[in-house]
């Protein structure tokens, strides 16, 4: 499976919403929303990804929860 795929079968495996995109630098950005061990987790998972990705790195920012979502979804640029 692809990154975005996994992400978002991770994801939803765990409980969290938001969504996982490309951007078209080719880099993937993704909101999730949870608890915080469960969003621990999805970063751990990020920065290593399905096997044969290409993870250089992470870039973090974390924010109150606002309970925007419902699901964890793959979007489209």
């Amino acid at each position: 499976m692809f990154y975005r795929a996994r992400t978002r079968e991770t994801a939803r495996s765990l409980g969290l919403t938001g969504w996982v995109r490309n951007l078209p630098d080719g880099n993937v950005e993704a909101v999730f929303e949870g608890a915080e061990d469960h969003l621990v987790q999805a970063l751990t998972w990020c920065a290593q990804g399905p096997p044969g990705a290409a993870v250089t790195g992470i870039d973090e920012e974390w924010h109150a929860f606002k309970g925007e979502f419902s699901t964890f979804d793959v979007r489209y640029y």
